[in-house]
């Protein structure tokens, strides 16, 4: 892979990374903060992850605001409607839905997210992304095989 990966982190896996020191997803927050792949977001998702720090855990608000200055983090643009039209015919979930769309117009390399129901446990939708979809152990296990084990 010539140029730096670009992940796509849904609300579940962006929250994961801002609540734990450790685990999958604040490692991919740390190679992206060392400027070793791009991560990236949605508007829907930026406001999803206020939303539930403010419920949950409000300390942490301070803890997201550094890391996407650090990041540099850019919200992707919201996708077009055909494209959320059909990511609700994948996911039936609206919310979920324009994630995905997002994720998809943003040209990610790899999505990453927590959430069972909607994206994980769906084979179908699986089989028709233009991009790898998993847990961010399933992401850091896909950067290295294509990146570190491709230089050797």
């Amino acid at each position: 892979m010539a140029q730096r990966p670009k992940v796509f982190l849904d609300t579940s896996a962006l929250f994961a990374g801002v609540w734990s020191g450790a685990g999958g997803a604040r490692q991919i927050l740390k190679l992206a903060e060392a400027g070793l792949l791009t991560v990236s977001v949605s508007p829907q998702v930026l406001a999803e992850i206020e939303n539930n720090l403010r419920r949950k855990a409000p300390d942490l608000l301070g803890k997201l605001a550094v890391l996407l200055d650090r990041l540099g983090l850019i919200p992707t643009p919201t996708a077009s409607g055909s494209r959320y039209e059909a990511a609700l015919a994948l996911t039936g979930h609206p919310g979920d839905a324009r994630v995905l769309a997002d994720a998809w117009e943003s040209g990610a390399d790899f999505f990453v997210t927590l959430d069972r129901q909607h994206f994980l446990g769906n084979e179908s939708l699986r089989s028709v992304l233009p991009f790898p979809l998993g847990t961010p152990g399933d992401f850091l296990l896909w950067y290295r095989q294509n990146t570190i084990e491709a230089k050797e």
